[in-house]
């Protein structure tokens, strides 16, 4: 049988490949996405084969132009992406030969799809790190915005959904800018070990060409090149922490959507979700549900799924490269765009939030908020902690048997409990001074919180 000559590495091959192991083998359908990036290091390692005259400067002119049109030809909807021709890589390159003739031949010296596959992917990681960055800090402002509107606002915290204390609304809402604060720092970590480049390491050896990596380096913004041509190509853990980071933030904003969600049912009310962010009811006219931080809250499972597949993925592989890598970017992929679908929709919901203060300020009438409050007044009148924790829970008692609150007992009921309760009880009893007391470094007054979201403000850059 006659040599194909259909393929670029088809030399070695006396037939042509079957048509099911084509369509199963190929990745073009969903890696055509990194046809920038692919064209960015192609131009970039052009550059450099002219530095060291493997490419006159003629030829390297002519393949950054026909790169240039290719990614117009791409951009505009007009190029022909074909199975056959496997992935992104070799369709441009192919094109590209199309173009321009010998010249284009010479662009892949020095270097394989290995090598260029993970260059893309981490030029392509970079990119979204640094526009997700942007979205994460619109969504710090949005929460400082509306922490600082509602810094007075009292609440009920809680523990094991149990009332514990009384909190404000503001401070809550800077619990939720903390968890922010620890992704974005994460997500910056993670772009030291992205921002790494590969290319030139070819398929896991080097190459005997006297490429200049350092330069490539330069072109695309790497911070470094990688230290071993075998592990260059076969790693992925950038990869994977970057989706162990989303699924981080994932688990985050899992935890903000099931407190909306709860706030705005009708047994909280705490909260009203704007109209623009709900859906309703294909029966029954009066809902209004909560969709938005539903749905946040459930795709945060298929983010952790993507982790768990790209874990899955490496952990058998021997070195170097193998095929198996060429499933790590439709769960990178989905993780990007779930998590920037989630955080933008996020950032644009917290503004509109409209917290139902006089239902908050009621909730606080239900679950003896100011009970620790009770028990410190103790301790400041000389009471061990322990036996002011009993001497509260007989009051607490009491309360719960005549179906009163703790500021609604007489000061003959707390006397009868212990003879250091005064009349001044009755104002450490009340939610307002119950959270204004809470005046120190991490507390829930007022005061606290502002100096919180003024600190804050200053550190979303």
């Amino acid at each position: 049988m006659s040599k194909i000559k259909s393929k670029p590495w088809s030399g070695r091959f006396t037939e042509s490949t079957n048509a099911l192991v084509e369509e199963f083998t190929a990745s073009v359908t969903f890696d055509q996405r990194l046809y920038l990036h692919d064209i960015m290091g192609s131009q970039a390692h052009a550059r450099m084969l002219a530095k060291i005259n493997v490419l006159t400067r003629e030829e390297c002119h002519s393949i950054i132009t026909a790169l240039d049109e290719i990614r117009q030809e791409i951009e505009s909807g007009k190029f022909d992406w074909r199975i056959d021709l496997e992935d992104v890589h070799m369709n441009i390159e192919s094109r590209l030969v199309e173009k321009i003739g010998e010249p284009g031949k010479k662009l892949h010296t020095g270097r394989s799809r290995n090598d260029q596959v993970a260059t893309d992917i981490r030029l392509f990681i970079r990119e979204q790190i640094d526009t997700l960055d942007e979205e994460l800090k619109r969504m710090q402002t949005a929460i400082l915005n509306m922490a600082e509107q509602e810094a007075d606002t009292l609440m009920p915290g809680f523990t094991h959904l149990q009332v514990a204390q009384v909190i404000t609304v503001g401070h809550h809402l800077m619990a939720w800018f903390e968890m922010i604060s620890r992704d974005r720092q994460r997500l910056a970590d993670c772009k030291k070990r992205v921002n790494i480049m590969p290319l030139g390491s070819a398929a896991l050896a080097g190459t005997a060409f006297p490429l200049d990596r350092e330069y490539v380096a330069q072109q695309l913004g790497f911070d470094a090149v990688s230290s071993n041509s075998l592990d260059a190509v076969s790693d992925r853990d950038f990869a994977i922490e970057f989706c162990s980071f989303a699924s981080i933030l994932m688990m985050h904003l899992s935890r903000l959507s099931e407190e909306l969600v709860l706030w705005a049912s009708q047994q909280f009310e705490f909260v009203e979700l704007p109209d623009s962010y709900c859906t309703g009811s294909s029966i029954m006219p009066q809902k209004k549900n909560p969709d938005v931080p539903e749905l946040v809250r459930g795709k945060s499972g298929r983010v952790f799924g993507h982790l768990v597949s790209m874990l899955t993925l490496m952990k058998s592989q021997v070195l170097a490269y193998n095929k198996d890598n060429q499933e790590d970017k439709e769960p990178l992929f989905d993780t990007v765009d779930t998590l920037l679908g989630s955080v933008r929709l996020f950032a644009d919901m917290i503004p509109n939030l409209q917290f139902q203060r006089d239902k908050l300020a009621a909730a606080l009438n239900k679950g003896y908020a100011t009970a620790t409050d009770l028990a410190d007044y103790l301790v400041s009148k000389g009471v061990a902690f322990r036996d002011a924790h009993e001497i509260v829970g007989q009051a607490v008692r009491t309360a719960i048997d005549e179906d009163k609150e703790l500021d609604q007992l007489t000061l003959a009921q707390y006397q009868s409990l212990s003879n250091l309760i005064a009349d001044d009880v009755f104002a450490v009893l009340q939610s307002r001074g119950s959270a204004e007391s809470k005046n120190i470094v991490g507390g829930t007054s007022p005061e606290q919180v502002r100096a919180q979201i003024q600190k804050a403000r200053q550190l979303v850059l």
